[in-house]
């Protein structure tokens, strides 16, 4: 598998990576972060060490920290679908 790099977040397996809200239409969402610990089609689930938060990926833009160290900024519609069809769709970079 490659590894994760900003031009194909979306194509990888989101769970795992540390996660910021950076916006959201529910103003109370925003800042939230945590550890992505699932996800399906429309949502993300985020763990920050006491409690769990559903996140609707339509609604918010998400800064994910990736293992190299590095902030990538993605819309949450870019990752609506499931994960196991996301990996088939062709994509355009995201930043």
């Amino acid at each position: 598998m490659n590894p994760i790099t900003f031009q194909n977040i979306s194509r990888h397996e989101l769970i795992g990576l540390k996660v910021k809200v950076s916006r959201a239409a529910n103003k109370q969402l925003t800042g939230l972060s945590g550890k992505v610990v699932d996800e399906t089609r429309n949502t993300l689930k985020l763990f920050n060490g006491t409690r769990s938060t559903v996140i609707p990926k339509e609604i918010a833009t998400f800064d994910f920290h990736l293992p190299t160290q590095e902030i990538v900024r993605v819309e949450g519609k870019r990752l609506v679908g499931r994960a196991e069809d996301r990996i088939k769709m062709k994509v355009k970079g995201c930043r």
